[in-house]
């Protein structure tokens, strides 16, 4: 899923995934073209995290208006940002419980946000 969105916002935004971290090679952030500011941070946690259980799930957090938010934790497809402000960002898992459609649209909406 990763390669999709890295795909759509390339095409979309002239966007590619930026590694900034060392120690952590696989995490990667995706960067407004104007503000430079992050629109979506993709990393590898722990599934315990969200109360999940075992093992390791891929999540994006995006920037995201605080109804849908709240919606889409409420319907159990996103969680209170792991490691970012709470208030406007979700995690969202990368296991296909959101399909493509809806996480482009939040890829959407968290780039505008980051204008």
């Amino acid at each position: 899923m990763k390669d999709k969105i890295f795909e759509y916002v390339r095409e979309n935004y002239g966007c590619i995934p930026d590694y900034p971290w060392e120690s952590s090679p696989e995490c990667a952030v995706l960067r407004h073209t104007k503000s430079r500011k992050w629109f979506a941070l993709f990393m590898e946690v722990k599934r315990s995290v969200f109360g999940l259980g075992e093992g390791m799930v891929w999540v994006v957090n995006l920037k995201c208006h605080i109804p849908e938010r709240e919606c889409l934790i409420a319907e159990g497809k996103a969680f209170p940002a792991y490691h970012m402000n709470k208030k406007q960002w979700t995690s969202v898992l990368l296991d296909g419980s959101v399909d493509e459609a809806s996480l482009f649209n939040l890829m959407d909406q968290s780039y505008e946000m980051t204008q």
